[in-house]
């Protein structure tokens, strides 16, 4: 609703239907007084803010992919956002640019200066950096190596949420079984085995348990919404969706069975309809996989038999709430945020902390006037007389020469289209992740732990700090508080360390 000035700039171009680029300039934020308010605004917020010293009853860690959640992206979708408003964009809020408390996270793996999911599972879940490839297991573990298991598990704060009688879930986009949700209850050398299909014989003979088989079988994980139906299921049995598709486990185990077993008010669901049935209130244990691998993009999901992953939060939320212990939920994927913020329960109570597993080689800069879309071309040209856009890739399916050997031309017609892969300086089938740091979102009770730049690893045990959930760091109140706070702490809850 704010009148704008246009600026013609007819010195650029903005692509190659010599379309004049124009520069856009909020008429308001051409007055010294608007950013004068707005800086006194944010000093007024900045210096009311307290600690809030309460138990987390409740813990909620949100995780978007890498590719959803770096730090470029974060600032990609902020524009977005704003741009999908018919705004310019780049002044636009995110919820989580709200949250009071803010970390940089150092994701690397003990062996590997860029980090896997699976590692970085092992860290923020549950506190203990890892060899890229294994999953809840120490760094003595090897990748690939069943006999490196044994004795060196670690285990995460929903584990030990739900042992200090929480109730515990977790909901993806992904299969359950893959490496960021199964960080939550998997101890395995190898993040890739899914089920005992996928497992070599020395695996087998070792004795070492599939990721789908320890979903069942390690931890009584109260809620469980996302694809990988395929794992649960044995070779012989048909998928109830597709009737080409069957199960690929060899042990002739249905565990999905094996999971309803000896539960009570335990459901299992497969389609959205089944999920929309399912009364909360009498409802202790859910299972739900709607996919046989990983569930379907946001975009490609049918609405009418496929949930969304805000349907799913909110149900989730809706059965582990009852517990008078409070819950710990996981939530792994960027189209979560809506329900998982209007969802929350009183931020006196529910510790939020919103972070990356890691970040992707997503470039996004480049000269491009204000309002420019987030997908579109930038205002210069290449040495090579081509357009680019402001988005591109380090590496990955984007790198592209004609049959000249050189960068093809690209124009707003062909950026625009559905399916366009932006260009990458390197090739690769598919682009890799980044070595950057990520950004850590937190708000809630204790959210002032997070702060400065910390191992990755720190995400843990700041969450079972704040929950005083058992094994706690061996860090004191002392260290922490004054002693006036300390008392005032002792008089409102009957725990310390």
């Amino acid at each position: 609703g704010s009148e704008i000035n246009i600026w013609w700039n007819l010195g650029n171009f903005f692509s190659t239907s010599l379309t004049h680029c124009f520069w856009i300039i909020l008429l308001e934020e051409q007055n010294p007084q608007f950013w004068n308010a707005k800086g006194k605004e944010a000093l007024v917020t900045a210096l009311s803010l307290k600690h809030n010293f309460h138990l987390a009853k409740n813990l909620i860690l949100f995780l978007g992919d890498g590719e959803c959640m770096g730090v470029s992206t974060v600032t990609a979708t902020r524009i977005l956002k704003g741009q999908l408003e018919g705004k310019p964009g780049e002044e636009t809020v995110l919820t989580m640019d709200t949250f009071p408390n803010l970390a940089l996270s150092k994701t690397y793996n003990v062996n590997m200066q860029m980090p896997d999911s699976a590692a970085t599972a092992t860290a923020y879940l549950c506190g203990v950096k890892a060899t890229y490839g294994t999953l809840g297991l120490s760094a003595t573990a090897r990748r690939g190596q069943c006999s490196t298991e044994k004795n060196n598990e670690v285990h995460s704060v929903l584990h030990r949420a739900r042992a200090a009688g929480k109730s515990v879930g977790i909901v993806t986009t992904t299969r359950v079984q893959h490496a960021s949700p199964g960080g939550n209850y998997a101890h395995t050398s190898e993040r890739n085995w899914y089920s005992d299909a996928a497992q070599p014989a020395d695996a087998l003979a070792g004795g070492c348990k599939d990721i789908a088989y320890q979903l069942v079988h390690n931890t009584d994980i109260n809620v469980i919404l996302g694809g990988g139906r395929q794992y649960m299921l044995p070779n012989n049995i048909t998928d109830p969706e597709y009737a080409k598709q069957t199960g690929d486990r060899l042990d002739n185990t249905n565990l999905i069975d094996e999971w309803l077993k000896n539960k009570k008010n335990a459901k299992y669901v497969w389609n959205k309809a089944q999920l929309d049935a399912v009364d909360e209130d009498t409802t202790e244990y859910l299972m739900g996989l709607f996919e046989p691998k990983d569930t379907r993009y946001e975009l490609e999901r049918n609405a009418e038999t496929d949930p969304s992953l805000t349907e799913m939060v909110e149900k989730a939320i809706k059965i582990l709430s009852k517990n008078p212990k409070g819950f710990y939920l996981f939530v792994e994927d960027n189209e979560a945020k809506k329900a998982l913020y209007e969802a929350l329960t009183s931020e006196r109570d529910t510790m939020s902390v919103v972070t990356a597993d890691h970040s992707h080689v997503f470039s996004f800069g480049s000269s491009s006037p204000r309002g420019n879309p987030v997908l579109g071309l930038s205002t210069k040209i290449g040495t090579d007389k081509k357009y680019f856009t402001t988005a591109l890739y380090g590496n990955g399916p984007g790198f592209a020469i004609d049959s000249n050997g050189t960068r093809p031309d690209i124009n707003i017609n062909i950026t625009s289209a559905t399916g366009y892969t932006q260009q990458s300086a390197v090739p690769l089938s598919s682009e890799t992740h980044g070595s950057e740091d990520v950004a850590i979102f937190a708000k809630g009770p204790m959210s002032h732990l997070f702060h400065g730049v910390q191992e990755q690893s720190y995400i843990a045990h700041a969450m079972a700090y704040a929950a005083c959930i058992d094994p706690t760091p061996s860090v004191t109140w002392s260290q922490l508080l004054s002693p006036t706070t300390q008392t005032l702490i002792h008089s409102m809850f009957s725990y310390s360390s």
